[in-house]
C-alpha cells in the first residue's frame, strides 16, 4: 500500500532469498546502480516505488504506488541509465541454442545502441545460424538512436508495457507512430505489442479505445499485433485472437494501401534499387491488371519484405527452396508462404502455383497471375516481371 516500505536486497531469486523481508531480482547490481531519489516501477507501471536509502546490499523504498507484484515480473528504473550489458551469459547460451536449432527470430529486450545488435548478430552466426533478430524498443536511448537499430535489426518490436514507463506515457502514441514510419521507410517488419486488448484478461469484449488501438496500429503500418497477458494468463485467451483477427478483416478491408506505400517510395538503405524497381513495377501491374496473385521465388525473403511493405492490395505468394525462409514470410504483412513448389524452375512453379489456386477455388480461367523472377544472368536479384494468364 502507499506509504508502505520494500527492501531490495542483493542477492539472485533463484538462489533463495537473502531478506525475508525483501524483493531479490535476477540483476545482481541492481543495489549498485539505485541510488536515494530515483524511482521504481514495478509490475509494468502498476506499482510505484522511491528510494529513500542505499546500503551495501540493500535499498529501501517507500511505495508511492501501490499494487500487486508477482514473482518473475519486471523492473524498471526511468530515467536511470543502468551499466547492465544487452546480453547477459544466460541470454548468450540461449540465443547459441536458439540459433543452432533453427529458431526464425529472436527478441534483443532493452536495446540502447545498433552495436547490441551486431553483437547479437555476431552470436548467431558464430552458431551456425541465420537466425533474424527483433529489436525490442523499450528505453529511451533506443528511442534516442532508433533510426540506427532500425538499420542494424531484422525487424522492430514496440514493447509498450516497458517503452510506456520508462518514458512519459502522454509520448507513448507518437513515438509508436515514430516507430512504425521508420521500419516502413526501411522495409523492416514491425510488431506493436502489450495491452492491445488488455482488457480481455477479465472479459469477452474489449473496449472501445482498445478497438480503436488495434486499427491505428494497422493502419500506420505494423505488420503484426501481438496478445501477451490477453492470451498468457486471461481467462479468454482465445476470444482475444479471435477478436484481433476480426478488428484486423474489418481494418484492412477498408484501409488505403497507398498512404502507407508512399513512405517506402524511395529506396531504403540496404535494398537493391533494382529489386525496389521492379517490386514497385510489379505491384502496380498487380494492381492495374486486376490480377488475383503476386508470385514471388526468394532466397532470403528480402524480395517479399519489401513488396509486404510496399502494402499492395493483391495477396502475395513466396516460394523459397529454403524452409527457414518460409518460416520468416509468414511474419510479413501480406505475404502467404507455400511449401513445397519447385522453385528451381518458374514454369514449375506458376504449374504448381496455379494447380493449388484451383484446388482451392482461388483462380479459375481468365484469371492472371504477375510474377517477379529473374532472367538468369543474374543471381543476387529480380529483374523481370512477367503476367500469366490462367487458362
Amino acid at each position: 500500500m502507499a506509504g508502505d516500505r520494500v527492501r531490495f536486497v542483493r542477492g539472485r531469486p533463484d538462489a533463495g532469498p537473502s531478506d525475508s523481508a525483501g524483493l531479490t531480482t535476477t540483476y545482481d547490481r541492481l543495489i549498485d546502480e539505485l541510488h536515494p531519489g530515483d524511482r521504481v516501477v514495478l509490475a509494468d507501471g502498476t506499482v510505484s516505488l522511491l528510494v529513500e536509502s542505499v546500503e551495501r546490499n540493500a535499498a529501501t523504498c517507500r511505495v508511492t504506488q501501490g499494487g500487486t507484484v508477482r514473482s518473475g515480473q519486471g523492473v524498471n528504473l526511468p530515467g536511470v541509465k543502468l551499466t547492465v550489458p544487452a546480453l547477459s551469459e544466460e541470454d548468450r547460451d540461449r540465443a547459441a541454442w536458439a540459433a543452432a536449432a533453427g529458431v526464425e527470430y529472436i527478441g534483443l529486450s532493452f536495446v540502447r545502441r545498433e552495436e547490441e545488435v551486431h553483437e547479437l548478430k555476431g552470436l548467431i552466426a558464430s552458431a551456425g545460424g541465420h537466425t533474424d533478430v527483433i529489436a525490442k524498443i523499450e528505453k529511451p536511448e533506443a528511442v534516442e538512436n532508433l533510426e540506427s537499430i532500425v538499420r542494424a535489426a531484422d525487424g522492430v518490436m514496440v514493447a509498450r508495457g516497458d517503452l510506456g514507463v520508462e518514458i512519459d506515457i502522454a509520448e507513448m502514441p507518437i513515438v509508436q507512430k515514430r516507430i512504425i514510419a521508420i521500419c516502413r521507410r526501411y522495409c523492416k517488419p514491425v510488431i506493436v505489442a502489450t495491452q492491445m486488448l488488455d482488457s480481455m484478461q477479465h472479459s469477452r469484449l474489449p473496449t472501445r479505445a482498445e478497438a480503436t488501438d488495434v486499427a491505428n496500429a494497422i493502419l500506420d503500418g505494423a505488420d503484426a499485433c501481438m496478445l501477451s497477458g490477453e492470451t498468457a494468463i486471461g481467462r479468454f485467451p482465445r476470444e482475444s485472437v479471435e477478436m484481433m483477427h476480426r478488428i484486423a478483416v474489418a481494418t484492412e478491408s477498408v484501409a488505403e494501401p497507398t498512404t502507407v506505400r508512399s513512405a517506402v517510395a524511395e529506396v531504403a538503405e540496404g535494398i537493391n534499387p533494382i529489386t525496389h524497381a521492379t517490386c514497385s513495377a510489379a505491384g502496380e501491374l498487380a494492381e492495374r491488371l486486376g490480377a488475383k496473385l503476386l508470385l514471388v521465388a526468394t532466397a532470403t525473403g528480402t524480395t517479399a519484405r519489401v513488396l509486404s511493405k510496399q502494402r499492395w492490395s493483391v495477396p502475395v505468394i513466396g516460394v523459397s527452396d529454403d524452409e527457414t525462409t518460409r518460416r520468416k514470410l509468414c511474419l510479413y504483412w501480406g505475404v502467404v508462404p507455400v511449401d513445397g513448389a519447385p522453385v528451381a524452375e518458374r514454369q514449375a512453379v506458376l504449374d504448381f502455383v496455379e494447380s493449388e489456386g484451383r484446388a482451392t477455388g482461388q483462380l479459375g480461367p481468365g484469371d492472371r497471375i504477375v510474377v517477379l523472377s529473374g532472367l538468369g544472368t543474374s543471381t543476387s536479384r529480380h529483374n523481370m516481371v512477367l503476367v500469366h494468364e490462367v487458362e
